[in-house]
């Protein structure tokens, strides 16, 4: 079989085809130390968001790396209202006025230390809010500077559609993994555009009887086949497993070397 890229090109630049959700590193013993080994395995594409930790999740990540590396992308994201989910509560509230996603963006600036974000995404799409005018706020910050690249998260094909048809885009981060592929379509989409697509909580919970049988067969752990499987699936794909533990951040990057045969994905594809 060949083997996956081992780079992607995302914000225009190319980063190693796995990076690091830092939604948990809150809750690691020691955040600084999480963050610094990150880069240390070779970590280049870093994701975070201003409600993680309202706001503490990219504090951290400038404390440990500030002044940041040349090859690491900090890309963020604005868009939901900070707090706790209650309960039958699948998601936070959304806010996607224009006048607060300049603010929140603005604030994201400060806690990272940057003058400019490499990669900001639209968190979720606000009902309340026009798709358009949420998308021109962030195509302002992008015009004066303060924002280089945009994404989209939490979307279906039509936002994509609409906004492909105001701006270029650089990723989209929806829920995939290999018990989770209501984003099947839009992945292909992003496959067809060339957009890079990061998968949020791509190491589902719960038994996976597949996974654990060609972990078996592998000699790997099912979250390195899981994300083995992700890669190999399509190549616009950009995990970005999190974790607060660094046992397990460098079981995941160990998956990057773990290569899966035709055969094996497709049994993976169609289990």
């Amino acid at each position: 079989m060949t083997a996956p890229e081992q780079t992607i090109e995302v914000a225009g630049r190319k980063v190693r085809r796995l990076g690091f959700g830092a939604m948990r590193i809150m809750g690691a013993p020691d955040p600084l130390a999480l963050m610094r080994r990150v880069v240390e395995l070779g970590v280049e594409f870093i994701d975070t968001a201003d409600i993680y930790g309202d706001g503490e999740s990219e504090r951290l990540i400038a404390e440990a790396l500030h002044p940041y590396p040349r090859q690491v992308l900090i890309a963020t994201k604005g868009g939901f209202i900070p707090g706790k989910l209650q309960p039958g509560q699948r998601m936070l509230p959304a806010d996607g006025r224009p006048e607060r996603l300049k603010r929140v963006c603005e604030e994201s600036l400060r806690r990272l230390r940057l003058e400019r974000i490499d990669l900001y995404q639209l968190h979720t799409p606000d009902p309340a809010v026009p798709f358009a005018d949420s998308m021109g706020a962030l195509i302002e910050l992008r015009d004066e500077g303060k924002i280089a690249h945009i994404g989209l998260s939490n979307i279906g094909r039509g936002h994509i559609q609409e906004a492909l048809e105001l701006t270029p885009i650089a990723s989209v981060q929806n829920r995939f993994n290999h018990t989770d592929r209501a984003s099947e379509r839009v992945l292909e989409l992003c496959a067809a555009r060339g957009i890079a697509f990061l998968p949020w909580g791509p190491l589902q919970t719960g038994a996976d009887a597949p996974l654990e049988a060609l972990a078996a067969e592998t000699g790997a752990r099912p979250s390195q086949v899981a994300l083995a499987w992700l890669l190999g699936r399509s190549p616009v794909m950009l995990p970005i497993p999190g974790t607060s533990q660094i046992a397990h951040l460098e079981e995941n990057v160990a998956a990057a070397s773990l290569r899966l045969t035709e055969a094996q994905l497709g049994r993976l594809a169609s289990a």
